[in-house]
């Protein structure tokens, strides 16, 4: 099944306990395309600078990844990123960020992408979001992400947005900042409503080394995150979780509330291949045995001692 995938591709700066790296390529449709394309075959739809350096062509350079909506915008600069995280790793400070093109046009989503099932709306603008997904034609899935910026000064627009998707992706603090509950349940049980009345209202709350919470028509369930002590960089963490999980339902034919948990278990490894390294490294080590092995370690995992 066809995947459609918008977001930020970024020369990202990062600072970690374990060192920093300079200029490396980042941004959430880098991670997530990645990630998905362990599964299915992925359709990018983004924009970059005329700056962006020519050795992150190869970041795209896989099979299962079409470029063929990736822009390359002359006279414009590419969006950049710096932050950097504390000791526990669990959030990140930015201390630079420069929208460049991001601030500009949305890319253009090709005529052969028009027919894509699959569509995942990064965390950019909720009204860039509409922009893109409106050059779509009856996708049957679509789930997008944000974050608290869109919350706090464009909570309007990003309410309006959500009528209009089957799913969201956020972490527990945008989803207490979005309805005021702190309890997650109660905060997933607000959120549904204020999504697309005929789909099948997902919602994945992530909690990073907590692991996440999922609601899929209505069924509810907790997964934990996969347990290592090896974390170098969570950026993209939560981008290559969302590629994961998608890229697993786009290889499938249909979907019931097992193939969706099924989905979260596979976006979970995923995610944590990227966190044990910096920029796409960590991602570019897992090939098919290595996800497949860790998929099978963390399925006994969780089956282990239960009737």
């Amino acid at each position: 099944m066809s995947l459609l995938v918008t977001g930020s591709i970024g020369i990202d700066c990062v600072t970690t306990p374990h060192g920093t790296r300079k200029n490396i390529i980042g941004g959430s449709a880098v991670y997530f395309s990645w990630a998905a394309a362990h599964f299915t075959k992925v359709r990018l739809v983004a924009v970059v600078g005329e700056d962006c350096p020519r050795s992150f062509d190869k970041a795209f350079q896989h099979p299962n990844i079409d470029i063929t909506g990736l822009e390359r915008r002359a006279g414009s600069k590419t969006f950049r990123w710096s932050g950097s995280y504390d000791p526990t790793m669990n959030e990140a400070t930015t201390t630079a960020v420069d929208l460049n093109v991001l601030a500009e046009k949305t890319p253009r989503v090709p005529a052969k992408f028009a027919d894509s099932r699959i569509v995942f709306l990064a965390a950019t603008h909720p009204s860039l979001q509409m922009e893109l997904l409106n050059q779509v034609r009856n996708p049957r899935l679509v789930v997008a992400d944000t974050r608290d910026l869109w919350i706090n000064q464009y909570r309007r627009e990003l309410i309006a947005s959500l009528k209009k998707v089957d799913g969201l992706v956020l972490n527990d603090l945008e989803a207490r900042l979005l309805t005021g509950q702190v309890n997650l349940v109660a905060a997933i049980k607000k959120i549904r409503p204020l999504l697309k009345p005929s789909g099948p209202r997902m919602v994945v709350l992530k909690k990073g080394e907590h692991g996440c919470l999922t609601a899929y028509a209505e069924t509810l369930f907790a997964m934990p995150a996969y347990p290592t002590d090896k974390v170098i960089d969570p950026t993209g963490a939560g981008d290559s979780f969302a590629g994961g999980m998608l890229g697993y339902l786009a290889a499938l034919p249909r979907w019931s509330p097992v193939h969706v948990k099924q989905a979260v278990a596979a976006g979970t490894v995923l995610a944590s291949f990227t966190i044990q390294n910096f920029s796409l490294d960590g991602l570019k080590k897992a090939d098919p045995t290595a996800v497949k092995m860790r998929m099978l370690e963390f399925k006994k995992m969780l089956t282990a001692g239960l009737v």
